[in-house]
């Protein structure tokens, strides 16, 4: 630390040097992120020196976390769905398996999660000490039911859906995991990172959420296509009592039992949250994810043009293009000022269109995709 400080217009100067370092979102196509509605912003300045850890001194951002899991319960399909708004899905999946292991009295337990499931399950294992056991894909990159099945034992706590894969955007039978958890006796918990800003928008009659029998917690995070500010989750249970499971004893804070994984939380992430859903409302998000989803049909259609095809149809507004040696297109897109992603398994190219793609950078993407093809060929 500098021993006398600097003026304000040098402190600022330096800020947008490294700014103008950060990439911007239009050339964007590898992240489920996207810059934050106007009206988050707003919202987020305007509470941003407020902190739901103590909720007894802020009892209005208290009461704006309160609105937002109750919308986003709602939303879920089960009004009366208790939680908290967490620091996005890394905490929620966190904080949902070590509500199944305290609901188990396990200390030396496992859960079984799909093959396509996010790392942080991985971390999850390590803080809990659980074994990650990961069950087989079918053919349509959905976890495999049987093999799921075949993995649960005595020492199962929880099964793992996916409602929105990273890497593909499928969605898992819900429905299914849900009878085989109720069977088994253990929990069922949702991975809806992505797809639960998206998924309720959709045309569509399947049970991914707590319509689905079985369902004990879902993850939901605000701050991908709920447009949100950074860092916006959410974690939702069926049972109050399973949030119970998360209690630590602080005397000393307005609230002497907190849930959250994290002591400090900004009421500005739930002021965002709150502006946004009730900003745009259902009608206004689903305005959102039709284009999205026009946009990923208009990608799949230009690459089929240029003789690609996809993994999958797209289920969501992440598209997949089956290809020979994707990391090194990646990397040729990249000199084009491109930022796609890969997957495993199949190998592909990844591209999320999120809120910020536009008509036009999707043609051009394709046109420089379709020369660095004919350059490869």
């Amino acid at each position: 630390m500098r021993d006398l400080g600097l003026s304000e217009e040098e402190v600022m100067r330096g800020l947008q040097k490294m700014r103008g370092k950060d990439l911007s979102y239009d050339r964007i196509l590898s992240s489920m992120c996207t810059p934050p509605h106007p009206i988050a912003l707003k919202a987020h300045q305007t509470f941003q020196e407020t902190n739901l850890g103590d909720p007894g001194l802020f009892p209005g951002s208290a009461e704006l976390e309160q609105q937002a899991v109750r919308m986003m319960a709602e939303l879920l399909g089960h009004p009366n769905a208790t939680g908290y708004l967490s620091t996005g899905g890394t905490e929620s999946n966190i904080q949902a398996i070590r509500a199944a292991r305290n609901a188990h009295n396990s200390r030396d337990g496992n859960i079984v999660v799909p093959k396509s499931a996010h790392f942080s399950f991985d971390k999850i294992g390590d803080l809990l000490c659980l074994e990650i056991r990961k069950a087989d894909l079918d053919g349509d990159l959905k976890v495999d039911v049987s093999s799921v099945e075949e993995l649960i034992d005595e020492k199962t706590v929880s099964i793992v859906g996916i409602a929105g894969t990273t890497e593909f955007g499928q969605v898992d039978p819900i429905d299914r995991l849900g009878k085989l958890a109720l069977d088994s006796g253990i929990h069922l918990h949702v991975d809806a990172a992505f797809g639960g800003f998206v998924l309720p928008f959709l045309k569509g009659s399947w049970k991914w959420d707590f319509r689905a029998e079985g369902v004990t917690s879902i993850t939901i995070d605000p701050h991908k296509m709920g447009m949100a500010t950074i860092p916006g989750g959410g974690l939702l249970f069926r049972h109050s009592e399973d949030l119970e499971r998360l209690a630590a004893y602080a005397p000393y804070l307005t609230m002497a039992r907190p849930k959250a994984l994290t002591g400090t939380r900004s009421g500005a992430a739930a002021a965002a949250i709150w502006a946004v859903m009730n900003y745009l409302g259902k009608e206004g998000f689903t305005k959102v994810v039709d284009s999205c989803m026009d946009l990923s049909r208009r990608m799949v259609s230009g690459a089929r043009e240029i003789g690609i095809e996809p993994v999958i149809e797209p289920v969501m507004n992440v598209v997949t293009l089956r290809m020979d040696h994707p990391e090194e297109v990646r990397a040729d897109l990249l000199e084009c000022c491109w930022r796609v992603s890969t997957t495993r398994s199949p190998k592909a190219l990844r591209l999320i269109l999120m809120p910020h793609t536009t008509s036009e950078n999707v043609d051009l993407f394709l046109a420089d995709l379709e020369d660095v093809l004919k350059r490869r060929a």
